[in-house]
Parts: C-alpha cells; sequence; structure tokens
C-alpha cells in the first residue's frame, strides 16, 4: 500500500486508511455502481486506489471513479456478501480481445 497523502495520519488501530480512496465505478440502469473484481483465490472484492495515479496506471485512463472513504466502500458492498477491500491492486489482467467470427468444425464421423 502507499502512502495516504492526507492531514490525518491513520491510527494502527484503525481498519481503513485515512483519506479518499479512488473507486473504479461503471454505468448502471440507475446511474453509477461501484465495480467488484475477484481476487486470485476468485472471491469477490471491492478495489480502491490511494490515488488517482494509480487507478489510472492499472485500469487505463478510460476508467471512471469516484472518491470515497473506505468505510463507505464497506457500506456499499457489504449488502452485496463483499466484505474484502483491495487497495492498491498491482496486478490487473488485461481486456479480453474481441472475439473474431468462428467457422463451425464440421464433426468427425468413424465408421
Amino acid at each position: 500500500m502507499t502512502d495516504v497523502p492526507s492531514d490525518e495520519d491513520p491510527e494502527p488501530s484503525d481498519r481503513f486508511p485515512a483519506g479518499p480512496l479512488y473507486v473504479p465505478v461503471r454505468s448502471g440502469p440507475s446511474g453509477w455502481v461501484t465495480r467488484l473484481f475477484r481476487t486470485p483465490l476468485g472471491d469477490r472484492t471491492a478495489v480502491g486506489f490511494t490515488s488517482e495515479r494509480q487507478l489510472i496506471a492499472t485500469l487505463g485512463p478510460e476508467q471512471a471513479w469516484i472518491e470515497l472513504a473506505a468505510p463507505a466502500l464497506h457500506a456499499l458492498t457489504a449488502p452485496l456478501g463483499v466484505t474484502t477491500l483491495t487497495l492498491d491492486p498491482q496486478f490487473a489482467a488485461p481486456a479480453p480481445a474481441p472475439v473474431e467470427s468462428v467457422v463451425p468444425v464440421p464433426a468427425l464421423r468413424i465408421g
């Protein structure tokens, strides 16, 4: 995790980082919704970045985002069963490439 520029330093007992998080969002039917991701083990996780620069470096400049405090992000995702918050993930899979048209392969007949 990177240093969080803030007027307030988190206390060692604080569960969340001080300062705002830059949270990736996507457009949904009712407005903007938080993007959820998967951990390497497949569990769902909310993701927050401690700087806009980190978010852009990981997800690209086209990624929409909002600023939220960590407790607010937890409050939004907990009803969905998402209790993990990943800060400043370093690795992200690239977007899938468009699939070109698939040519059907004829079935083989044996016999």
